[in-house]
């Protein structure tokens, strides 16, 4: 501040010159302008002073040095104490268990995220099995469905109708330029949770916290955005707090014609090699949109095929304890939307690269069942497109008991999204002619799951292998502790959007889901399987992304899909040099 007249616009003719802002003087006359006046927002670009902390990328908080503080003129805005990051980290963990409710967890690590990238995700990879149940799955479903109460500060990019023929024109205000990876949603189907239109944001924000956290992409090379076509749930139209289109969900050619545009656009501005990653789209569109785009873009649909890589690999890995090969099993899903049959797809793919038959055979080691029963052959002409393949001959079975009962399998898969569905005598019945029943129930958040861990080992009196969607905590059962494993895509799409980005592919095949599971299947260890887990444990998960990234650039070199040329010799020391480090940088 000054009260030097010839440091004040000439323009400016109010005799108060420190403006009515805190003491700045008002330089353009914003604070004497009338309401019915424009103004024009002004910036300035230089990294210093309240700028520079108030800039989430380079903030530091107590820990800049003196000498950082006297060359940015941060001398006296900050307490004299310096704090280093570590410091910081534990301080943080400290405050955050204090909150006994987790959305208040969830709203206090995106405040941190806005305010101080780094130490959030530091927080975030050091902390990893205690924070992912907050910045995801179960945690991010409540935080959507109250998305437009918590809300604050846009963290993505919002695309509604309003925007139709100007798509193109709106990726361009995203201030970032060399985007990598976007994730999509239109909100229609969030987690088990239905229809939360433009307040599913929570869902690519937090897939794209874990994308720089688990697979070391760059902040500033992910997009979260939200497509808002409008809402069909009532309650959210009529909310005075929800924040997106309150009319019903366009559908049809304008609904198609609207994700063209969006799909050009994205191309057109981030070129070929951009990852776009599809997230809780309703089933129609989600199948629709991975056949539509899959041959003309990099793109990956996590529900379908993220689920499907992570499942799959803990088939695999299951089978070291069973002494079998995933030929030798009978599969039995509860669900048959695009987590179901995306599942069981790969499944039937793994089978018939492992045995060489044709995979319309392998097909028939797979039976699902969906609201109406088993999905068999007298059925096919009402069905679905997508669950046409998975009609087998077999008599109508209406209920899941009567279908485990008839088809004895040895899996059983719930992806139904229905919680409670694998009761007492379904479970029970697994255990009768399996010794050691595989039960994965993975339906999202925890409230939906099929059954829960306490429930799988209790019924089966400790023989299950299960894993969940959702975390359970470790069951101690007949003085032995099982702890639960969880069948989360986590594992797999961080490391595969590395990989896909590392070899520069401009194309996602099935043969590099295939890499990814086996590459995860792989690094579970005795000690793991000795507890029960046919997953690796998270602590580990950066260094199981950097496999999983080596193993999806392999596929891809061989291919012929990848663009960054020569191939490097040694693709697992190349993805940990590649990966992000939130550690502070030190500042000139």
């Amino acid at each position: 501040m000054s009260s030097n007249p010839t440091q004040i616009s000439e323009d400016y003719v109010s005799d108060n010159r420190s403006g009515v802002g805190g003491g700045i003087s008002d330089v353009y006359g914003e604070d004497i302008a009338t309401l019915d006046q424009l103004v024009t927002p002004w910036v300035t670009s230089v990294a210093s002073g309240c700028t520079l902390m108030r800039d989430p990328r380079y903030n530091k908080g107590l820990a800049f040095t003196d000498k950082e503080r006297d060359a940015h003129y941060l001398t006296g805005l900050l307490p004299p104490v310096i704090l280093s990051q570590d410091v910081q980290e534990r301080k943080v963990m400290h405050n955050l268990r204090q909150y006994t409710v987790p959305l208040q967890r969830y709203m206090a690590l995106m405040d941190l995220q806005e305010r101080n990238e780094r130490l959030f995700y530091k927080l975030l990879i050091d902390n990893v099995e205690e924070l992912l149940p907050v910045v995801y799955t179960p945690t991010v479903g409540e935080a959507c469905q109250k998305y437009g109460s918590i809300f604050r500060r846009p963290q993505g990019l919002y695309i509604s109708l309003k925007e139709k023929g100007k798509i193109l024109e709106v990726l361009k205000n995203w201030p970032q330029r060399g985007i990598q990876v976007i994730v999509v949603t239109d909100g229609e189907r969030i987690l088990g949770l239905g229809d939360l239109g433009c307040q599913g944001m929570g869902i690519p924000v937090g897939k794209l916290s874990l994308y720089t956290a688990l697979g070391g992409i760059r902040p500033s090379a992910c997009l979260p955005i939200t497509i808002d076509v409008g809402t069909n749930n009532e309650k959210l139209l009529n909310d005075e707090f929800y924040i997106g289109l309150k009319q019903k969900r366009a559908t049809g050619e304008e609904y198609a014609e609207f994700l063209h545009e969006f799909m050009c656009a994205v191309k057109q501005n981030y070129g070929e090699k951009v990852l776009v990653q599809f997230e809780d789209f309703a089933n129609h569109h989600a199948f629709e949109l991975l056949s539509k785009y899959s041959s003309s873009h990099l793109v990956f649909n996590d529900d379908i095929q993220g689920t499907a890589s992570v499942v799959l690999a803990g088939l695999i890995a299951a089978q070291k304890v069973l002494g079998k090969s995933l030929a030798d099993h009978t599969f039995l899903f509860l669900g048959a939307g695009e987590a179901g049959t995306g599942i069981a797809e790969l499944i039937a793919l793994q089978i018939s690269r492992e045995t060489g038959k044709p995979i319309d055979e392998t097909r028939k080691k797979i039976w699902l069942v969906d609201s109406k029963g088993l999905i068999v052959s007298s059925r096919k002409e009402s069905l679905q497109h997508f669950k046409q393949p998975w009609a087998h001959d077999h008599e109508p079975v209406k209920e899941l008991l009567g279908a485990v009962n008839a088809i004895k399998p040895t899996v059983l898969i719930g992806t139904s999204g229905v919680g409670k569905t694998f009761t007492k005598e379904v479970v029970e019945a697994m255990a009768t002619f399996n010794e050691k029943p595989l039960i994965l129930a993975l339906s999202n958040p925890t409230s939906q799951a099929e059954c829960t861990a306490e429930e799988a080992y209790t019924w089966t009196k400790g023989r299950a292998i299960f894993a969940s969607g959702s975390p359970f905590d470790p069951v101690e059962y007949d003085g032995k502790t099982f702890l639960p494993g969880q069948a989360n895509n986590c594992y797999i799409f961080p490391g595969l959007g590395l990989g896909l980005i590392m070899s520069g592919a401009i194309r996602v095949r099935d043969d590099m889901l295939l890499a990814a599971s086996e590459a995860l299947a792989s690094q579970v260890t005795e000690e793991n399987f000795a507890k029960g887990l046919i997953y690796p444990p998270f602590a580990n998960i950066r260094k199981i992304s950097a496999n999983i990234a080596a193993s999806v650039g392999d596929k891809t070199y061989e291919l012929g899909l990848a663009s960054n040329l020569p191939r490097p010799k040694d693709l697992v020391k190349m993805a940990e040099s590649c990966m992000y480090s939130p550690v502070y940088r030190n500042f000139r």
